[in-house]
């Protein structure tokens, strides 16, 4: 009975697809979508520590690079650090990042008590006058501290931002042309005959697939449909197709919430598999490329806020269309603004970000990873609130829950004082 027990076991955890047997308990908000892809984390059954490391590494060590880690992994291997390690061992990820602990775990992922940051920083509550009557477990809190990512929140940049009109005078947002730019299109022979078939046996499609950006390009029916190596039609294209001329937009996708299933060789996510609220009617919408853009006519404005408000039922994104920012995309749709005013549900979660290159025109490309802004809040003042805002307004706004909840119908009611103290510092 032993052996057959330990059989069916080894054959769920090395052959079976369906794990959720063997599940410890529900994984975090992070994770949870990927749970049953057991080896995405546990890339070897009995492998200890160092590959939950290795794994966590995988996916995030670039993030990490890109935000200037204020907690790196190198800075616990310092041996002036040792005594510390044995409060908190912040070499390993886990350590505050455990899994299939959701009943612990806060909604940022982390498994610690709040006030962990005491353990190290104990001597600034006791010497810095600003922060003697503080608690830590405060310290997290908009405006102040991330443990890892504190791009805007230095005090140097607090310091060197700080002034300036809640609202610019010239608000103004970037358009996109990385794609347009950098997409490497796949070499595929054009199958003239493929496509005037196919364009003239539907031409509603052809019409809205001339309109496109694939039509203009002269990317016929073929560029998707086929397979370069055999010209066999593809009725449904996939990620696949989309990926071998949009590399960086497929990255993003696949590291974000909408894409990482199919990241993990698990199929497409659906709304039912995620625990935010959603509408009935699209609890069972695939998620990929044409969720969003459309198959065939790639509607820029749809996918910006249509596609998003199609799925999408939290009190936030329903206040959006009344909202100042959604008055603005209004607006320059019916043609009374211009489209660099136009404030959309991508413009704050999948912000354009600006590339600079010495004597080059810089690529504006957009970040399909919507978890690059997500958690904590605080990292959409850079690229996304900064646009328009000035930094005190948007590390206020980004503090208020009921602002965000009204989708930033109105100005902060409370005031984080991160900038004033920084300020102070200086002029001492």
């Amino acid at each position: 009975m032993t052996l057959a027990i330990a059989g069916y076991f080894a054959y769920v955890m090395v052959v079976a697809e369906d794990k959720q047997e063997i599940l410890i308990g529900d994984a975090s908000h992070g994770h949870f979508q990927i749970e049953l892809s057991c080896n995405a984390c546990h890339t070897d059954a009995f492998g200890g520590g160092e590959v939950i490391q290795t794994a966590c590494e995988g996916c995030h060590a670039e993030e990490l690079k890109e935000a200037h880690d204020s907690h790196p992994r190198k800075k616990f291997t310092d041996p002036r650090n040792a005594d510390r390690l044995e409060i908190m061992d912040a070499r390993q990820c886990v350590t505050c990042h455990t899994e299939h602990q959701k009943e612990q775990t806060h909604p940022m992922g982390v498994t610690v008590p709040d006030d962990y940051c005491y353990h190290c920083h104990k001597d600034v509550g006791e010497e810095r006058e600003s922060h003697k009557d503080l608690a830590f477990d405060s310290c997290a809190s908009a405006g102040c501290h991330n443990y890892h990512d504190n791009r805007a929140l230095y005090e140097s940049f607090l310091v060197d931002n700080s002034g300036g009109e809640w609202l610019k005078e010239i608000a103004t947002l970037p358009s996109a042309n990385h794609a347009a730019k950098t997409a490497k299109v796949k070499s595929y022979k054009p199958s003239p005959e493929i496509d005037e078939g196919k364009q003239a046996a539907h031409p509603d499609i052809a019409s809205e697939w001339l309109a496109s950006a694939h039509g203009q390009s002269d990317i016929g029916c073929s560029g998707c449909h086929t397979e370069k190596s055999d010209q066999q039609w593809i009725e449904k294209p996939g990620i696949e197709q989309c990926q071998s001329c949009h590399q960086q937009e497929a990255k993003g996708f696949l590291s974000g919430k909408h894409g990482m299933r199919l990241a993990a060789s698990l199929s497409a996510m659906t709304p039912s598999q995620s625990e935010l609220p959603f509408k009935t009617t699209a609890m069972h919408t695939e998620q990929g490329c044409i969720s969003c853009h459309g198959a065939h006519d790639f509607n820029t404005q749809r996918a910006a806020v249509e596609a998003c408000l199609g799925c999408h039922n939290d009190e936030h994104s329903q206040n959006f269309m009344q909202s100042p920012h959604g008055q603005l995309a209004i607006d320059a749709w019916n043609l009374e603004a211009g489209q660099e005013s136009a404030v959309t549900c991508a413009t704050c979660h999948m912000p354009k970000l600006v590339h600079k290159t010495k004597g080059k025109e810089a690529k504006v490309r957009v970040e399909h990873n919507q978890n690059a802004v997500l958690r904590p809040n605080e990292k959409m003042i850079r690229p996304v609130c900064m646009q328009c805002h000035s930094l005190e307004f948007s590390i206020d706004a980004l503090a208020s829950p009921e602002l965000i909840k009204n989708n930033f119908s109105g100005k902060p009611t409370l005031h984080v004082p991160s900038v004033d103290w920084a300020k102070e510092r200086v002029k001492e």
